[in-house]
């Protein structure tokens, strides 16, 4: 038997490995901008169905209004600092998939400051995957195909946006490939560290999570899917939401 912290390592990976199956595919494929719009769009749809019925509900049942609602709040407040300071160091437009993100790779320290943007998108996700083994029960299967699919969106728009800009295969799938083990990793201490503490501390720290990617989505993935796809943004969106719903009843 698997000990449950590494099941959850191994279910963050597998997560954060959609980051690299987009890459790959923006690498040696050419997309048009308007396609990886659409499919950040879509991923948009799906990780806030998932953050609303896999993370926010849950912490709201465990803890109550007061612990679920300050950890969400946190967590926006965390990942927009941080944000910000990424944004006032070179990584701005690291999930523009246009000629913007090579403005960010040319800038000095902009390199570094993609890469550790992209660990920071990437944290509260993983550490997500990670605390549904909290709630009792296996891992949430929604949660995880939610955030495997709005992962894909994140690496075809950022590799495409590399790429351009002239980054080599090594660097962007040395960096992916990165993300994707620091993913598993904070599935497994999202789930090590919290396993004993009090229900209103795991439901702060679960909603903390879902504060962080809400916060992600409309800072980051949302602007670049509605400037590439425009008056079906929306509807994609909703397409996204539609599909995480279902897959959520479906497994559960």
């Amino acid at each position: 038997m698997i000990p449950v912290s590494i099941q959850a390592g191994l279910w963050g990976l597998l997560a954060g490995g959609a980051l690299v199956v987009g890459a790959a595919v923006a690498y040696w494929f050419s997309l048009s901008a308007r396609l990886v719009a659409g499919i950040m769009a879509f991923g948009s749809g799906v990780l806030i169905a998932a953050l609303s019925f896999e993370l926010v509900r849950p912490a709201y049942e465990m803890g109550g209004f007061l612990w679920a609602t300050l950890g969400f709040i946190l967590g926006a407040l965390i990942y927009c600092a941080a944000n910000w300071l990424l944004a006032h160091h070179g990584a701005k437009h690291r999930k523009r998939s246009g000629d913007q993100l090579s403005e960010d790779v040319e800038s000095g320290g902009g390199g570094t400051a993609i890469a550790v943007g992209a660990l920071i998108d990437g944290i509260p996700e993983s550490m997500a995957i990670g605390l549904t083994l909290l709630h009792g029960g296996g891992v949430s299967i929604a949660a995880v195909v939610a955030i495997f699919i709005s992962n894909l969106p994140e690496g075809l728009s950022s590799a495409s946006g590399m790429k351009k800009a002239g980054r080599s295969a090594t660097y962007i799938f040395g960096l992916w490939f990165g993300i994707a083990v620091a993913s598993g990793m904070a599935a497994l201490l999202g789930y090590s560290l919290f396993k004993n503490f009090s229900p209103g501390v795991i439901a702060a720290t679960t909603s903390l999570a879902a504060g962080g990617i809400l916060a992600m989505l409309v800072e980051t993935m949302i602007p670049e899917a509605f400037e590439g796809s425009r008056d079906l943004a929306g509807l994609e969106a909703c397409a996204g939401f539609v599909v995480a719903c279902g897959i959520g009843i479906l497994g559960g």
